[in-house]
C-alpha cells in the first residue's frame, strides 16, 4: 500500500472509505483541512488526491458546498499503452519484427492535426510488421516529432521496434485512442497476407510527453483479434 501521506495514499484511502460505504453515495466528507490533519499531510496534498478522484467520477466537488461521494459514479476504461513483444510472448508464441520503410518528411494533414503540429513538422515515419511464429500479428504505421524527440532520428529500429523504445525512453503525460473497423488498402494487405478490403480491427493513439506531443500511430490488427480492458471504479 502507498504511504498515506502521499497524494497516491490519500486517493487510496478515500477510494477505500467509499468502496467499503464507510462513505455513502451522496454524503459529504471531510473537508481537505480535517484530512490533512486525520491522515499526517499536506492540506495540498489532500487536494491533489481530490482532484484526481473527481476527474475519476467518484465524488463531487462544488465550491462552498463540500466535496460528496457521487451518487452514480462512473467506471472507466483503462487502456494501457502495450509492449507489443510482451503481449505476442504472453500467447505462447515466439515475438518477431521487421521495419518495412523510414524516412523523414512532414506529416500528412490527418496527423499534423491530431497531434496539434504544423504541417510543416519534421517528422519521422516508420512502417513495421510485428510478428507471432512468423505469421503477421500487427502492423504499425508511426509518426514521431523529432522536435520532442530528437534521439529518435538516429535510433537503429531495424534492432529495436519504435513501441518498445518510446515506452523505454520517453514518459507519457497523457493520450487519445480511437478504435474503429476499417477496410485494410493494398500496402497493409501485402504487409498482414490478408486480401485487400479485409475489415480489421485498427488502434489511432496519440500521446504526448510532459511539453509537446510525441508520436502518432495506427495499428492494423489481424482478423479475430481481441481487446481485453479492465474497468476501473
Amino acid at each position: 500500500m502507498t504511504a498515506p501521506n502521499t497524494w497516491q495514499g490519500v486517493q487510496e484511502e478515500v477510494r477505500r472509505r467509499i468502496r467499503s460505504r464507510e462513505w455513502k453515495p451522496g454524503e459529504l466528507i471531510p473537508t481537505e483541512t480535517d484530512l490533512a490533519c486525520e491522515l499526517g499531510c499536506a492540506r495540498t496534498t489532500v487536494n491533489r488526491a481530490l482532484r484526481e478522484l473527481a476527474s475519476a467520477g467518484l465524488i463531487e466537488r462544488r465550491r462552498k458546498s463540500g466535496t460528496r461521494v457521487a451518487r452514480h459514479p462512473t467506471g472507466r476504461a483503462v487502456i494501457e499503452i502495450p509492449l507489443i513483444r510482451r503481449e505476442v510472448e504472453a500467447t505462447g508464441a515466439r515475438y518477431g519484427y521487421a521495419l518495412l520503410s523510414r524516412a523523414t518528411t512532414p506529416p500528412p494533414a490527418r496527423v499534423a492535426y491530431a497531434l496539434g503540429l504544423p504541417e510543416t513538422a519534421r517528422m519521422l515515419h516508420l512502417t513495421a510488421i510485428h510478428l507471432a511464429d512468423g505469421a503477421p500479428y500487427l502492423l504499425e504505421d508511426r509518426w514521431i516529432n523529432l522536435a520532442a524527440v530528437p534521439g529518435a532520428e538516429t535510433h537503429d529500429f531495424t534492432a529495436q521496434s519504435a513501441n518498445e523504445w518510446l515506452l523505454e525512453t520517453v514518459p507519457v503525460a497523457r493520450g487519445e485512442l480511437a478504435i474503429a473497423a476499417r477496410p485494410c488498402g493494398k500496402a497493409e494487405a501485402r504487409a498482414l497476407d490478408v486480401a485487400e478490403g479485409t475489415p480489421l480491427l485498427t488502434l489511432e493513439r496519440s500521446t504526448w510527453g510532459p511539453e509537446a506531443p510525441v508520436t502518432f500511430v495506427r495499428l492494423w490488427h489481424m482478423p479475430g483479434h481481441r481487446i481485453v480492458s479492465p474497468i476501473a471504479g
